[in-house]
């Protein structure tokens, strides 16, 4: 029966129905199966509203619509303004400073998407008028996008929180050392990559001072949103509303870059954003009340245990199924589709959920840049028509080993992710 019903996921997939909707398919049909029609249809609305009502996931709307203000608003030209200013006159300079921007920008917004966006149509001409190749730099800010699911505040970590009621506070701090890490083996690799062109003049010091000036407030809300909770002023749902009010504020006030015009724009987008969002998690709940019914977490966990195959073989066949499935489909679905079945195995095995939430996000942030589906892959084609998809897979490649080399260091030191969530703690 189980194997039936994946087919039949697979099947709505590979038809090229849109993931909520295959995976409420696939729920409604195992319903109709072993509840009947009254059965069936006297759970559906029941097990939609459930799926949603929790009080953490109103943090998701927020932080997208906080995403999408700054996105409008052009925050991201000021910090890569200050970070070009500050950086350019190191080796690779340019690449560094963009790189640099979607750190920051990441978190700012934890969008990977708005990141390579606002990041990309900024950094992408300027590093090609600099002689940067072409390759390196459509890979440079691919790569530097998916840090926006890696460094908090981040909507991946916040589902993750969600579906594992483990603390989001505790989950946001496991990403920022892994973060770091990843942010420098990027900037090597540029560094490596550009070290034969010539230096930029150095800026100077009252232009340095100039951009920072410019960007004090927009560097003030990550401190805000993610100091406020670490320091537990407030918790991650109500630092999405303060996060957000603050936003507009700087937006509307200080950088006046938004007017009341752009408002419209920017809810219909985090409307549709948010809608989606929450139409997989409605279909994801669906289809795992049938997986529940067939006991099928239960049966994975006790038949992997009863192997007595070393855990860490069990690990890597996860990596391996995490790696495939971001060739086809995109974060979210991989999280809705994959947890509820994978993280009592996890627990089972051993493993600390909070590390195992940092290795799922490198993992998704592979599936980013992975073809067929990687979306920063096509978010770049659109911002640079004259790149060929060929080059932009050339330029990630070695961004891509960088996330499976930390992949592999976390399991050798998983202190990386768990340090500062413990000591914060």
């Amino acid at each position: 029966m189980l194997a039936g019903f994946t087919l039949l996921l697979l099947v709505l997939l590979g038809l090229g129905l849109p993931v909520a909707f295959s995976l409420g398919m696939g729920g409604v049909a195992g319903m109709l199966a072993f509840m009947g029609g009254d059965g069936a249809l006297a759970q559906l609305p029941i097990i939609g509203y459930k799926s949603l009502d929790d009080f953490v996931l109103t943090a998701v709307p927020m932080y997208i619509l906080m995403s999408q203000i700054l996105l409008t608003g052009k925050v991201g030209n000021n910090l890569f303004e200050l970070a070009n200013k500050w950086l350019r006159h190191l080796p690779g300079g340019l690449g560094i400073a963009t790189v640099m921007a979607c750190a920051i920008f990441a978190a700012i917004t934890g969008s990977s998407v708005a990141c390579a966006v606002t990041i990309g149509a900024i950094a992408i001409p300027e590093m090609l008028s600099r002689g940067y190749d072409r390759a390196i730099v459509l890979g440079c800010v691919a790569a530097g996008g998916t840090l926006g699911i890696l460094i908090p505040p981040s909507i991946p970590m916040i589902l993750y929180g969600a579906i594992t009621d483990e603390s989001i506070g505790k989950l946001f701090m496991s990403g920022v050392v892994p973060g770091a890490m990843l942010t420098a083996m990027f900037m090597a690799i540029v560094v490596y990559r550009s070290r034969n062109l010539e230096r930029e003049a150095a800026a100077t010091w009252e232009e340095r001072v100039d951009a920072l000036r410019k960007t004090f407030w927009g560097l003030l809300l990550p401190i805000i949103v993610v100091g406020g909770i670490y320091t537990g002023v407030f918790t991650p749902t109500e630092a999405a509303g303060i996060g957000t009010v603050y936003s507009l504020f700087i937006t509307f006030c200080v950088y006046k870059t938004l007017s009341f015009k752009d408002l419209p724009g920017i809810l219909n987008d985090t409307i549709k954003t948010t809608c989606m969002i929450f139409a997989i998690m409605i279909g994801a709940s669906l289809f795992g009340f049938v997986l529940t019914i067939l006991d099928a977490p239960q049966q994975l966990t006790s038949y992997v245990v009863s192997l007595e195959a070393n855990r860490w073989l069990i690990f890597v066949a996860i990596n391996i199924l995490l790696l495939f499935l971001g060739c086809i489909l995109e974060s979210v679905s991989i999280i809705f589709i994959t947890l509820p079945i994978l993280f009592p195995l996890i627990v089972q095995l051993g493993f600390d959920p909070i590390w195992f939430n940092v290795v799922m996000l490198l993992n998704l942030e592979l599936a980013l840049i992975t073809p067929p589906v990687g979306m920063n892959l096509f978010v770049l084609q659109g911002i640079s028509p004259d790149s060929k998809m060929t080059q932009i897979i050339k330029g990630v490649i070695p961004f891509g080993a960088a996330m499976a080399l930390e992949i592999l260091i976390l399991c050798f030191f998983p202190q990386l992710a768990t340090w500062l969530p413990n000591v914060v703690k």
